[in-house]
């Protein structure tokens, strides 16, 4: 006797989200490398051909995840700066950007995990971690540019700031305050830059 799966038929782009979303919280849970395609497919409700049919192979899945996110975050940090980020100082952009990750600990735990994962070349996510961090420090010396001797080595301290305080604030989220500290700690790196 065969067991039948139950599938709920969602359109295409509902479907995909659905995926994204199981994807991300297993992530988040496990690492990429603990990520079985059953596991999101059940999530799901799908079979692992299904998922296939929607998601080409695992290794696509993870970078669709990872892009996805990113344009949920640059939507997410628009929103609250309420104009385009160039037009912020660097102060501001980041401090959108810790109160955003404040509200979303999985997503953060899940870049956290598949960073440290990525080090190794022959990782999916490796090129884009590399773009990704060479994007954001570009992006940090930018908002610094002409406030700032060094803008390229100030982009490298409030990332290691952020990204470090971040790691912290996983492992002992009731005890640490992320924006609270992140306003303490960033505020005198920063002051000077108007």
């Amino acid at each position: 006797m065969s067991l039948r799966r139950d599938r709920v038929r969602l359109p295409a782009a509902e479907r995909r989200r659905q995926i994204l979303d199981v994807t991300t919280r297993l992530i988040a849970e496990r690492g990429f490398w603990g990520l079985s395609m059953q596991d999101v497919a059940d999530g799901c409700g799908l079979t692992v051909p299904g998922l296939l049919h929607h998601m080409g192979s695992k290794d696509s899945l993870l970078v669709a995840v990872l892009e996805y996110r990113d344009e949920q975050d640059q939507r997410s940090l628009l929103s609250r700066l309420g104009a385009p980020a160039d037009r912020f100082t660097l102060a501001q952009t980041c401090a959108a950007l810790v109160r955003r990750n404040a509200e979303q600990p999985e997503i953060v735990r899940l870049f956290a995990v598949l960073e440290a994962e990525s080090l190794a070349p022959g990782h999916p996510a490796h090129a884009y971690f590399r773009k990704r961090q060479e994007q954001t420090l570009a992006a940090f010396a930018g908002l610094a540019e002409n406030r700032h001797p060094a803008p390229a080595m100030l982009a490298r301290q409030v990332m290691a700031l952020m990204d470090g305080l971040q790691i912290q604030w996983l492992r002992d989220p009731s005890g640490i305050d992320l924006v609270a500290t992140w306003d303490a700690l960033a505020g005198p790196l920063l002051a000077d830059l108007g």
